[in-house]
């Protein structure tokens, strides 16, 4: 039976992610991420100088069904503008870990306080071709928060249904031609939004670890 004929709730979001901590993360980018659909990107990515970086997966623990906020990023920004993201960014010299990063990144963006989230578990690095290597973190956030966008790297925030997008119907295969080369990659059509690269690469690993 398909995960989204169920509501799914935060809690049992929590204790899945949970679960998954004692597995080791040491290896496991190798079996997840856009490499996954493009071998060849396992050669490229040993060539390449990556920066750490870190998002956060805000799951919202409401009564009728958790929802996970996403944003979608400034068009005036030089890479990924206008696309679908989670809150996050590179790492800075003085946070103490991928939490800190992605709780201050948070912050910034969309000026999620951090008392209303607690993290709960990293997903696998997720290695990107455009030089960054990303450690999810997983959160689960209390409601009763206030969100404002930061005009200068946010244009917009929204929620989508853990369901919907945990939903493996909804998780397209597609492919296109990116800085020269044919690539697959995953794509979740929620309305309007579309939800592909990086951020759907990402949740496809959620599945994948926690739902599958």
């Amino acid at each position: 039976m398909s995960v989204a004929e169920h509501v799914l709730s935060a809690a049992d979001f929590k204790e899945r992610a949970l679960s998954q901590n004692g597995r080791s993360l040491a290896d496991a980018w190798r079996d997840h991420g856009d490499h996954r659909l493009n071998p060849d990107l396992f050669a490229y990515y040993e060539d390449l100088d990556m920066r750490a970086a870190a998002v956060l997966v805000p799951v919202v623990d409401y009564p009728d069904g958790a929802k996970v906020i996403l944003t979608r990023r400034a068009s005036k920004l030089r890479k990924h503008s206008g696309q679908i993201a989670f809150p996050g960014g590179s790492v800075d010299a003085d946070d103490i870990s991928a939490e800190d990063t992605a709780l201050r990144e948070s912050e910034e963006e969309i000026g999620l306080d951090r008392s209303f989230v607690e993290p709960v578990a990293r997903l696998p690095v997720y290695l990107a071709g455009t030089g960054f290597r990303i450690t999810p973190v997983l959160a689960v956030v209390r409601p009763g928060f206030e969100l404002t966008a930061n005009p200068d790297e946010v244009d917009h925030i929204f929620e989508v249904p853990l369901g919907f997008i945990m939903d493996p119907a909804h998780h397209l295969r597609k492919s296109a031609e990116l800085a020269g080369r044919q690539r697959r990659y995953y794509e979740i059509n929620f309305g309007d939004y579309r939800i592909w690269g990086i951020t759907a690469g990402i949740v496809r690993t959620i599945y994948e670890r926690l739902y599958a």
